[in-house]
């Protein structure tokens, strides 16, 4: 089957030189979610308002359900809900007539019965009648997002959903995002929230000064790059590390009392038994052990400082 978002060899170069992008190629399968990240000026933003058409690219191609972005842009732009890292309501609107006045943009007939059901999911059905100057910031993000849906379409684009949002509501959008993708719509998040990401993605890609540097299944990703620690906290603190371990690299605690081994998950052998062997020879007493898996907040950060320094 075609991915549904097929981006190749996609180029934006602004005016001045700047290069925006260079040479993006991603292939998007439906019904999945997709976390793009990046640091601030990696090129996410211009991505997707190359895309959603909101930019022109200066080289490349991109289809969207088979549809060409520029040769066929109405019918590309159709398939897409984009909800911005901006939060642009008309104030004094209420939120029904709101999500109504986006449908019809698109030359959709009037719907109220999908629209009450769009609202439903949002948990907005209750405030449909509000005012948006009167609702909470989370729920104007869930406003965008109805906004984004009300047209019907198959591949929704979150920009940065939960900038500016409390633990507890950007929880509760990770949860909307996930019945979203229930229903069958295709999610790419921008997210600067690495834990957002690690909580919903199926896949992850990472992008950097224009280009991407790869896209895995977080699990994979994860798996692969990823690398668990070994705190080995012990009865009596120690000035140094132990002589004749060396070969562990290992991290003595400002306190002294606990020492730190990171080892590949992947490796054939950890060395760990042999490790604390060692540690017991030379009569260092341990009071507990505790591993730790890497992050993928870890994992993306390791990934662009390797690039920056290449």
């Amino acid at each position: 089957m075609a991915p549904i978002v097929d981006v190749r060899d996609l180029r934006k170069t602004f005016e001045g030189g700047f290069e925006a992008l260079k040479g993006v190629s991603l292939q998007i399968e439906e019904g999945e979610i997709l976390a793009l990240l990046g640091p601030n000026g990696a090129g996410k933003t211009t991505l997707i308002s190359a895309l959603c058409g909101i930019t022109t690219p200066t080289g490349g191609s991109a289809r969207v359900g088979g549809h060409d972005i520029i040769a066929d842009y109405r019918a590309a732009r159709q398939m897409i809900g984009l909800v911005p890292q901006e939060i642009a309501l008309e104030p004094f609107e209420k939120v029904i007539n709101a999500v109504r006045f986006s449908r019809g943009l698109f030359g959709k007939p009037r719907d109220d019965a999908f629209l009450e059901k769009t609202l439903r999911q949002l948990s907005l059905w209750d405030k449909r009648d509000a005012k948006i100057m009167e609702l909470s910031g989370g729920m104007k993000r869930r406003v965008l997002i109805a906004k984004a849906l009300c047209h019907e379409p198959r591949v929704l684009f979150l920009d940065e959903p939960t900038a500016g949002v409390d633990v507890e509501l950007r929880r509760d959008m990770w949860q909307v995002v996930a019945a979203l993708k229930e229903s069958g719509v295709t999610i790419i998040l921008t997210t600067h929230y690495i834990e957002e990401a690690e909580a919903i993605a199926d896949r992850v890609a990472v992008i950097n000064k224009g280009e991407i540097l790869l896209v895995e299944e977080k699990s994979e990703l994860m798996t692969r790059m990823g690398r668990k620690s070994l705190r080995i906290e012990l009865t009596e603190p120690l000035k140094a590390v132990p002589e004749g371990v060396e070969e562990y690299h290992l991290e003595l605690a400002p306190d002294g009392r606990a020492l730190t081994y990171t080892y590949d998950t992947n490796a054939e052998r950890t060395g760990i038994t042999r490790l604390l062997q060692k540690l017991s020879e030379r009569g260092v007493a341990l009071r507990d052990l505790q591993t730790k898996q890497s992050s993928l907040e870890e994992i993306f950060v390791s990934l662009v400082k390797e690039e920056d320094a290449a």
